[in-house]
This record gives C-alpha cells, structure tokens and sequence, in this order.
C-alpha cells in the first residue's frame, strides 16, 4: 500500500538511523519543535594543570597586605594563618644565627628597626604543595590529599584532628582550627583557581612579589622565572617536592 510521505516524516524517520553533526543536529530538534539545550560551557579540567607559587624576595616590602586578604577570603581565626610573611635580621658577624620576627603573621606590617649591622629583607611563607608531601603520607584517614593538579588539601568531613599532619609538615603551615577542632591550612585558593581567577594573595600584592604558576601551561611566566634567576625552595634537603619556589632565597632562611 502506497503511503505519502512528506518532508518532515522523512527527516524524523532518518533521523533515526544517522548520525548527524552537531549542527545538523540542532536543525532537526528545531524543525520538530524540540528544546535546544544550551551548549555544555567548558568545564575545568584539573588533569591539564599543576600548580605553583614563584615567589620574589627582592619585591616584598613587608606590608602584610597578602596575610589580610587571605583571612579575609578564607575566613582565617584571629592569631591563625593560612600564610604569613617573616622579617629576617642576618648579623654580619653571625649569619648562621639570623634573628626572625612575625608580629600578628606580619598581618598589619612591621615597625622600622635600624640595624645598621645586619642585612634584612622579607620572606612570605605558605604551604607548599608538596608534589611528595608528608602531611598527606602521615594522615591516618586519608582527609588530608593531593589533587591532581598538584594542590594539597584537607577534607574537614573526614579530618579527625588528630595533629599528626601538623606535626609531618616541616613548613609549619598547618593549624588546628579552634572553631571546629579541624586541621586547616592554605587551599591554594582552590575555589578561586579553578574559576580562572588567581589567589586572594597574589591579587593584591602591590609588588608582585607573589604570582600564581600554571606549569602545565607552557605559556605561563613561571618558567621563565625558574629558568632565569636563582631559585630555591625552603629546606631542599627534605626531598618533599615543594612548589613555592623562592627567587634569591638567603641561606639563613629556615
């Protein structure tokens, strides 16, 4: 039996057997009066990225303003940091024996100190995502973790402050936060990166001293920076991988 078969049957039965193109597709589900959904925006991808932090001695002038904007951002107890700067006095005649001050985690600056004896200079410090990291080996529980675009973090629903973290991180950066008996400590911020932004810290240092490094992307500035100063990272001699990589650092530096 003969049937009259128009267009718009046609298509619809076609449709069933090919596989169309992205676009031909979308012209089909608006010829039949469907719903077009919105393309998927692009999704981050954490696979692609491995973070860092360079550092600049040479361009931090102790303003504290990077401590400020990070409990600000992270919601930092008063007396804990996420990161905090240190003030290094190196004696001439002793420069194995620096003297070191942090009034407040240099949160609201320092007070001017005339040492004509000694040379001094800024070190902003903050966990250091260690590719091998030995807070991560030592948490029993496995909340503390490592993501796969290198940022070291804490699930606070599985962290049962038992302090062992605390006391593997060599850095010192880690603390028990007294509002909820949990460990807390610098996320990168995490929930800003992967938005495309940069870190509370790096947004407002008014030097530059600190910058966010993507060393995954080959484009990123970082690698420059590694490959044309004198890098270092806090105590090499404990092979944890850290990624907050110090230009200029001073020996006397701990």
């Amino acid at each position: 039996m003969n049937q009259e078969i128009n267009r718009r049957e046609l298509l619809q039965d076609a449709g069933k057997f090919i596989i169309l193109s992205g676009a031909a597709r979308v012209g089909l589900q608006t010829m039949n009066g469907d719903t077009v959904p919105e393309p998927e925006k692009d999704k981050y991808k954490a696979a692609d990225h491995w973070w860092a932090m360079t550092i600049d001695i040479t361009k931090c002038i102790g303003c504290g303003n990077c401590v400020k904007a990070c409990a600000a951002e992270n919601g930092v107890p008063d007396g804990y940091f996420r990161t905090w700067v240190e003030r290094y006095y190196v004696p001439d005649d002793h420069p194995d024996k620096p003297e070191v001050d942090s009034p407040n985690g240099g949160m609201n600056g320092f007070p001017a100190m005339d040492r004509p004896d000694a040379k001094s200079f800024f070190v902003p410090k903050l966990c250091n995502h260690c590719a091998d990291s030995p807070c991560v080996q030592a948490c029993p529980v496995g909340a503390t973790f490592e993501t796969k675009d290198g940022v070291v973090l804490v699930d606070q629903k599985y962290c049962v402050g038992c302090r062992y973290c605390i006391q593997a991180c060599p850095y010192g950066c880690r603390y028990l936060d007294p509002r909820k008996n949990v460990v807390d400590k610098c996320t990168l911020c995490y929930h800003r990166i992967t938005q495309g932004l940069t870190t509370a810290c790096v947004e407002v240092c008014p030097t530059a001293s600190r910058q966010l490094a993507d060393l995954k992307n080959p484009n990123d500035p970082a690698h420059k920076f590694l490959r044309e100063n004198h890098v270092q990272v806090l105590k090499p001699h404990l092979a944890t991988g850290a990624k907050a990589y110090y230009k200029d650092l001073d020996g006397a530096v701990r």
